[in-house]
């Protein structure tokens, strides 16, 4: 058995942001030879997140929508965790969406359903942060 690690680095010039991170995965499994085995991407921050679904705007604005209804950015003295930074609620955003994913790799490529990518969700940027990328197979 293999293994393959690779990082990805952001810097969004917004606090909240969707990346398309597909493209860098799929070369990552390109650049790890492996042909059967599994890829695990994470988010290697506490106010980013890691997803699969549908690339399409108006399901990003809506993604955008629903996180700032359940956990809205402002007013700042609505959270406890809220002093040295304001950024309480990329923490509650980030759990909402998820850390990670895992996805298959058959015939060395993602074995995914239709319409599915995978994206790096951003909820407190402006600053560089990282995606771990990690594969393991033969």
């Amino acid at each position: 058995m293999k293994s393959y690690r690779k990082e990805l680095v952001f810097n969004t010039p917004t606090r909240r942001a969707y990346i398309n991170i597909t493209p860098d995965v799929e070369n990552a499994v390109i650049e790890s030879g492996i042909k059967e085995g599994i890829i695990l991407v994470n988010a290697m921050h506490i106010t980013a997140s890691v997803f699969i679904n549908d690339d399409e705007s108006g399901l990003h604005n809506d993604f955008e929508s629903w996180l700032e209804k359940l956990a809205p950015e402002k007013p700042y003295n609505q959270y406890r965790h809220n002093g040295f930074e304001d950024n309480a609620d990329a923490h509650l955003k980030r759990q909402i969406m998820g850390r990670e994913v895992t996805v298959a790799i058959t015939n060395g490529k993602l074995d995914f359903g239709p319409w599915e990518q995978i994206f790096y969700g951003e909820y407190d940027g402006k600053r560089k942060k990282r995606a771990l990328i990690k594969i393991i197979g033969e």
